[in-house]
């Protein structure tokens, strides 16, 4: 199914089950498929909508990205589900939904796990304007890498990844990660201005497996928005997309 944004982008979704909705974002590397595990886990209890974000899988783009088109875009797809819906997003999607949920488009409820923001403690670089150059190249392989670096993968494991058939997942989706680093922000701090606007009930969860880096981007998101619970998922970490099943008791506890 599709709804049509603000500016005219084609955003592709699927949706399941029946109950309050819960639509599901993904982050960078990530299209509709990644979160259809999540979507069917939670389908029992509610309505969930997984899509595909602008410029991936069978959704449309633009020759010109801001993040406000994409707060648009999921602004169509609560309007298709009755104008309100609870938000849960995964790394920068999660980003994206701390930053939906500011701009008031009708969440009710917002879950953001390991938002990838940094600290004074855990800096991070920012490196849009190389990455975008590395695309502008046509090299895909140099923009993937500079991403999965900054994000503090080891290079080593990045070199190991390339001989991996992930590697030409990650590459499909090059063009997009330059959005992701956008929506995370000039060197991935925390915009506490725009997350002190949330009125929501916002849960931030990050995963007791995780590095610090992770653990501590979610503390401070948690710390921004007012009122906020943060909750750590032992066991789990960047990866709990593929372990859908562990969200289930706290994101039913919360979102119902």
């Amino acid at each position: 199914m599709n709804v049509t944004s603000a500016d005219g982008t084609t955003i592709f979704f699927e949706q399941r089950g029946d109950g309050p909705p819960v639509i599901l974002v993904g982050g960078a590397f990530n299209d509709r498929t990644t979160t259809v595990g999540l979507a069917e886990v939670l389908a029992g209890d509610f309505t969930t909508i997984v899509y595909d974000r602008r410029g991936r899988g069978d959704s449309g783009d633009a020759p010109e990205y801001a993040v406000e088109r994409e707060i648009e875009d999921l602004a169509a797809l609560i309007a298709h589900v009755g104008g309100t819906a609870s938000v849960f997003g995964h790394s920068s999607g999660a980003v994206l939904a701390l930053e939906a949920a500011a701009a008031g488009i009708g969440i009710e409820r917002v879950v953001a796990y390991e938002p990838p923001y940094a600290t004074d403690e855990h800096p991070r670089g920012d490196v849009v304007d190389e990455v975008r150059a590395q695309l502008a190249a046509g090299d895909r392989d140099g923009a993937v890498a500079t991403f999965l670096q900054v994000a503090g993968t080891p290079a080593e494991m990045v070199e190991g990844m390339k001989q991996a058939p992930v590697w030409g997942w990650f590459t499909a989706l090059a063009h997009t990660l330059p959005y992701d680093l956008t929506i995370c922000g000039p060197g991935a701090r925390i915009r506490a201005e725009n997350l002190a606007k949330i009125t929501v009930p916002t849960l931030v969860i990050g995963g007791g497996a995780s590095d610090e880096t992770l653990q501590a981007g979610a503390r401070a998101a948690a710390a921004a928005v007012p009122g906020a619970r943060h909750e750590t998922l032992e066991g789990q970490d960047h990866g709990v997309l593929q372990f859908p099943e562990t969200l289930k008791d706290l994101l039913t506890g919360f979102l119902k």
